[in-house]
């Protein structure tokens, strides 16, 4: 009787699922295993959402293992002790696992790779688990680099690619009696989630593809941008925790097509073009990945700023609005991310870290690499090609929000502002404005720029 294990790490679902695949093919039984690692909590990354959508995920898959038969195994403990464990315990001879890219990733899969070679257990990595392509795959031809440091370049040579087809569930999955591990924990322990927060797994993720796939897929092309609207797949979470399979859903809008299901597949090659950056360059989730900057604003010298920016109070409404759902859903729109981290880099001149720790804190789709790389491209430290580019909150929120609609879903306080003014409440009358009880603007915009052009000129 051969046994095989599978450790699942951000890769939560049984769909399009390589290593699993592989190891049923390959063995008689399987462990499909899940290891809680306490580096992971040692290194800030077990937030509260995120430990209550991964308590749900992992609750899920279980349930889907059960219904072939199978279960999952869960433990705690560092990886490399535990998975050596489990496949003694259960005279497992290989280990079947997802690539990842991450500095942490890295050393782990290298921790492990020691672990399993003194018992003689082979390490099977296996890439495109949580990435349509692998890092590796698409690299500049002669350049002499590694990697593409620029996305539409890299967009081309990811585009000419021939996908592998998506792998079905397996049928059954056949666990030894051996195996023993805890049971997964449920989402309801968490304390001091968002009150929005979605609900993990892949059954509820594959539900929510397929309803916005049904509905909101053909216009994405001119919705996704229209804060009120939220035409925008939601997805995010799913594809962090690897409830949804990037591939599939690359395969599955191309054979859709048309325009809206093509500006959804790029949005998908922007995840692979971060992941093969920092599959290169791992540094660059706490480093300047281009341009250095040294003249940022710290902690110590703009704590109050960078208080009043994270309360949502800054007296921008379409900055105070983004920064209101963050907190209340886990989740924030992809533009009025890219607006709020812009007004703290570069209107407050805040080092880009500070901002991105605040995003890991509270995001539910916290990913060290599409969070940090998102972080450093409107920082202008990152693979920007127009680095000094500042957006305006103002112009940004009329064009984006032209009804004023989404600002007033998140800042009550604005919520009787009629038209466009509702992005401009400082131009209203002084008593009217008094009663609304929203603060005046943090900064003007002007000055902001003036010192973001001389910070820069002396970088």
């Amino acid at each position: 009787m051969t046994v095989a294990v599978v450790l699942f790490t951000a890769d939560l679902r049984l769909h399009d699922h390589p290593p699993l695949h592989a190891a049923v093919r390959a063995a008689d039984e399987v462990v499909p295993l899940f290891v809680r690692d306490p580096g992971v909590h040692a290194a800030g990354f077990d937030v509260p959402n995120r430990r209550a959508f991964l308590a749900d995920c992992l609750t899920d898959l279980d349930e889907r293992l059960r219904h072939r038969g199978g279960r999952l195994v869960v433990r705690t403990g560092a990886v490399d002790r535990e998975v050596p464990a489990v496949a003694a315990e259960c005279g497992a001879t290989e280990v079947h696992m997802a690539a990842a890219v991450t500095g942490y990733a890295q050393r782990r899969e290298q921790r492990l790779r020691e672990a399993l070679a003194a018992p003689g257990v082979t390490l099977h990595v296996h890439d495109a688990v949580t990435t349509a392509v692998a890092p590796g795959a698409v690299t500049p031809a002669g350049s002499g680099t590694d990697h593409y440091a620029v996305f539409t370049p890299y967009f081309r040579r990811w585009s000419q690619l021939s996908l592998r087809e998506p792998l079905p569930p397996p049928r059954t999955v056949r666990v030894p009696d051996a195996s023993r591990g805890e049971a997964p924990s449920s989402a309801t322990d968490v304390d001091a989630t968002s009150p929005g927060l979605p609900e993990g797994g892949e059954t509820a993720g594959r539900a929510l593809y397929a309803r916005w796939w049904s509905g909101d897929l053909s216009g994405y092309e001119d919705q996704h941008n229209d804060l009120a609207g939220d035409a925008t797949s939601r997805l995010s979470p799913y594809l962090h925790f690897g409830a949804l399979s990037p591939l599939e859903l690359v395969q599955r809008a191309r054979a859709h097509g048309g325009p809206g299901a093509e500006a959804f597949v790029r949005q998908l090659c922007w995840r692979d073009f971060h992941h093969q950056v920092l599959a290169a360059r791992p540094d660059a989730a706490t480093v300047d990945y281009r341009t250095r900057h040294d003249h940022w604003r710290g902690e110590d010298d703009a704590a109050e700023d960078i208080a009043t920016w994270r309360d949502g109070r800054t007296g921008y409404p379409v900055v105070d609005a983004g920064m209101r759902q963050l907190r209340h859903e886990g989740w924030m729109h992809n533009r009025t991310r890219l607006l709020t981290a812009c007004f703290l880099t570069k209107t407050l001149y805040v080092d880009w870290r500070i901002g991105a720790r605040h995003f890991l804190d509270l995001l539910v789709d916290g990913d060290v690499v599409n969070n940090q790389l998102n972080w450093q491209w409107v920082a202008g430290t990152g693979t920007d090609t127009r680095p000094h580019r500042v957006l305006n909150p103002v112009v940004q929120g009329k064009r984006f929000d032209p009804r004023g609609t989404y600002v007033r879903r998140w800042v009550p306080e604005l919520a009787d502002v009629e038209g466009r003014l509702v992005h401009e409440p400082w131009r209203l009358p002084g008593e009217t404005r008094a009663g609304l009880g929203y603060p005046e603007p943090l900064i003007d915009l002007a000055d902001g720029l003036t010192r973001f052009k001389r910070a820069r000129g002396r970088d």
